[in-house]
């Protein structure tokens, strides 16, 4: 968004994760970009406060899409879509005095060509380090999802055409990071098998390592991967099947990474069933698990479903963080799930905990200092 803004608007960046919101100053307008639903109450807590200084505040980003009828009562403008080309427009009405409650440009996408590099300027990168290493950039090749999973809100957002960028802005994008690690943000990129192999091998020649979401279960398009710096992958897991343990092991076979991403809660999810998914985990080797409680998000398909069968508990936005149970569960007991969910991280991180399975991985990618017994003098200790 921010490299969509008009070069002559000087932007402060503020991530609310790592940084205090700085109140105090003479801001002229301010933009809230609202990623999560779990995120809203304080987002219109944030706002409140700006506006009660007489600030001008603009909301933006996907939850403020999903509840735009209740987003827009908390803020003085709304912006619904994609930045690209449409910037311009918000900056001028706002520096004219005529900002206008809505800026709707909802499923109307911009062209693909006019997505350019990130804004990384804005960034304090000394925000993003963790012991001296550098984390990872987020990077993305293409838009939108031909897919339309019953937890996922990104066809309602983004629609349900697979939108690639060029791939000479790709490229661009890529030579414009300073940063040898990525995750590709991207939904799938097992959507297009000849744009997925064009895509790494543009990638190649700038020796990234980068993970994302599934890639293509191909022994050309998983070698490409590999060459264009593939380093670990996010694997939905949904059941105990042979499909999902080869699955897991050809991307083993690679020398990839795999964190399996897991949602437990489904209308098939029963006490055993559930017990029995986790003892299947720990048995493929994988190097990392995120365990959510499946959560009817706005514009989702499973939302539509929950409410037909009035089985929503809460719509308390606070709650929907994907660790809290909020519909009534088929098989189980609200209580009973949310049980449960402790029980898989406990159980998949009993031996070692997530903090140093995810050190392990870094350790493939990252130059890391040891300490060596110098030849000469065995009691000297040296870094190597």
């Amino acid at each position: 968004m921010a490299a969509a803004i008009p070069q002559w608007v000087n932007v402060t960046f503020v991530d609310e994760n790592v940084q205090e919101i700085p109140y105090t100053g003479a801001w002229d307008f301010v933009g809230i970009s609202v990623m999560l639903t779990s995120q809203l109450p304080s987002a219109y807590a944030i706002a409140g406060r700006f506006m009660a200084m007489g600030v001008e505040v603009l909301f933006g980003g996907i939850s403020s899409m999903l509840h735009a009828e209740d987003a827009k009562k908390h803020c003085n403008s709304l912006f619904l879509g994609e930045a690209e080309g449409r910037m311009d427009a918000v900056f001028n009405d706002k520096k004219n005095g005529r900002l206008k409650p809505v800026y709707d440009y909802f499923m109307n996408f911009p062209p693909m060509e006019s997505v350019g590099p990130a804004r990384r300027s804005i960034l304090d990168y000394s925000n993003y380090h963790y012991k001296n290493v550098k984390m990872v950039d987020l990077f993305h090749a293409s838009r939108g999802c031909r897919f339309n999973c019953f937890p996922c809100c990104t066809p309602y957002l983004g629609g349900r055409v697979f939108r690639p960028r060029p791939m000479e802005k790709v490229a661009e994008e890529l030579a414009a990071i300073d940063n040898d690690r990525l995750f590709i943000v991207d939904n799938s990129l097992a959507q297009n098998k000849s744009w997925e192999m064009e895509l790494f091998k543009t990638m190649i020649p700038f020796k990234k390592k980068w993970c994302c979401h599934p890639i293509e279960d191909d022994d050309e398009v998983l070698d490409l991967a590999v060459q264009a710096g593939a380093w670990y992958v996010y694997q939905a897991i949904f059941d105990t099947s042979d499909y999902i343990k080869k699955r897991v092991q050809r991307y083993k076979n690679f020398g990839l990474g795999v964190e399996g991403t897991i949602i437990l809660g489904t209308d098939d999810h029963d006490e055993d069933c559930i017990r029995r998914l986790i003892d299947f985990l720990m048995e493929i080797d994988l190097d990392l698990a995120e365990f959510t409680i499946l959560t009817p998000f706005a514009h989702t398909p499973i939302r539509a479903q929950f409410e037909k069968e009035n089985r929503i508990l809460t719509d308390d936005f606070s709650r929907y963080n994907a660790g809290n149970v909020v519909f009534q569960p088929k098989k189980i007991s609200p209580e009973k799930l949310q049980e449960l969910f402790h029980y898989a991280w406990e159980t998949f991180y009993r031996d070692e905990p997530q903090a140093y399975k995810m050190y392990k991985l870094y350790k493939k990618i990252v130059p890391v200092q040891q300490k060596t017994v110098s030849p000469a003098n065995s009691g000297d200790v040296q870094n190597a």
